[in-house]
């Protein structure tokens, strides 16, 4: 019975894999999409579900409903996520502000040169019509959390850094909440010099890690 399960669960993450086969619009070659990840792992555990509640004679059965099922809810998600990005890419384009998706996540880095000047917690304009955008594609896709993180060089006192990241945050999500996203979907967060994805020992490395992140993420 389980090489049954496990044969079903494989056959129906293939199907709904090569069924969503795409081709990239940014680099022109053909791959899967993050739909159909999330629809291929949906269908593997549907599988598994539909095989272990059906009977002996209807386990092969059980476990290509249990896939087509599963199959809709992480292909809904993957999907839903897919569009999101293919939105904001366009919105950003030229902004400076980088788009990452990473799973059923999609991260905007916005660096410091986009968002405040040195020691401030006032937005640019730039910054302005940065969030103006993502605020645009926040209230389309409403099913949709977002959380604002703040992050600084090591420059400074880390206590100062700390509460610096944290205002910026705070300032980041009082905007997107002014331009029409509701407050229960946004949380700001402040890690002041915890979180550096650059070394702090050069200037570059500096510019990189003071930044704004926006972590935008499927609602439960």
């Amino acid at each position: 019975m389980k090489k049954s399960i496990r044969a079903s669960a494989v056959a129906a993450t293939l199907m709904v894999l090569a069924a969503c086969q795409t081709t990239n619009p940014y680099t022109g070659q053909s791959e899967v999409s993050n739909t159909a990840i999330g629809g291929g792992l949906g269908a593997a555990t549907g599988a598994v579900i539909g095989a272990i509640a059906g009977g002996e004679s209807a386990r092969v059965e059980g476990a290509l409903v249990g896939a087509a099922a599963g199959g809709l809810i992480g292909g809904g998600i993957g999907n839903y996520m897919d569009q999101q990005e293919d939105m904001l890419r366009q919105q950003l384009r030229a902004s400076g502000v980088s788009v990452t998706r990473n799973g059923n996540q999609i991260v905007l880095n916005m660096p410091n040169d986009v968002t405040f000047a040195t020691n401030q917690v006032a937005l640019s304009p730039r910054a302005m019509q940065v969030l103006t955008s993502v605020a645009l594609v926040g209230k389309k896709f409403d099913k949709t959390r977002m959380n604002v993180l703040g992050h600084t060089d090591n420059v400074g006192n880390a206590q100062y850094n700390m509460q610096l990241s944290q205002q910026r945050a705070q300032v980041v999500s009082a905007y997107l909440i002014n331009q029409g996203i509701p407050s229960y979907r946004i949380a700001a967060f402040g890690y002041g010099l915890t979180r550096p994805i650059a070394s702090n020992a050069t200037a570059q490395g500096r510019a990189q890690n003071r930044r704004v992140e926006i972590v935008l993420s499927p609602m439960q």
